[in-house]
């Protein structure tokens, strides 16, 4: 028997403060707000919830978790973000040269100080 997983479902980030935390994804980012409680907020970004937690208990927000957006245009959301005054750890670089490939990477840090990648692949 094989274990079969088909894709991620659900990312959780911890968060020190909700309300600046979910200001952070839906003002700044942009994503859609699904649903929200006390101490917590679920956002979709594409399919895939992203549950920034605030609960007691959870994990220290700033730590080592990292999560990769996807983007189509790494150098309009890297000029986009500045506008919106985020804090960019590293401006976009390539990382990876590929055959048929550039692999884009950007780092900013969301409102909590997890930081956060956006990636693009850009066809040669």
């Amino acid at each position: 028997m094989k274990v079969e997983l088909n894709g991620v479902m659900q990312i959780a980030l911890p968060a020190r403060d909700i309300g600046r935390a979910t200001t952070f994804y839906r003002n700044t980012l942009d994503l859609p707000l699904l649903i929200s409680g006390p101490n917590m907020a679920f956002f979709d970004c594409g399919g895939v919830r992203l549950y920034v937690d605030a609960n007691p208990g959870s994990a220290e927000a700033g730590g080592n978790s990292l999560v990769y957006f996807r983007t189509k245009d790494i150098e309009r959301q890297h000029a986009l973000l500045q506008e919106r005054k985020v804090e960019i750890h590293r401006a976009p670089h390539v990382i990876a040269s590929l055959a048929d490939r550039d692999v884009w990477l950007m780092w900013i840090r969301d409102s909590e100080q997890n930081l956060l990648g956006l990636m693009e692949e850009r066809k040669k």
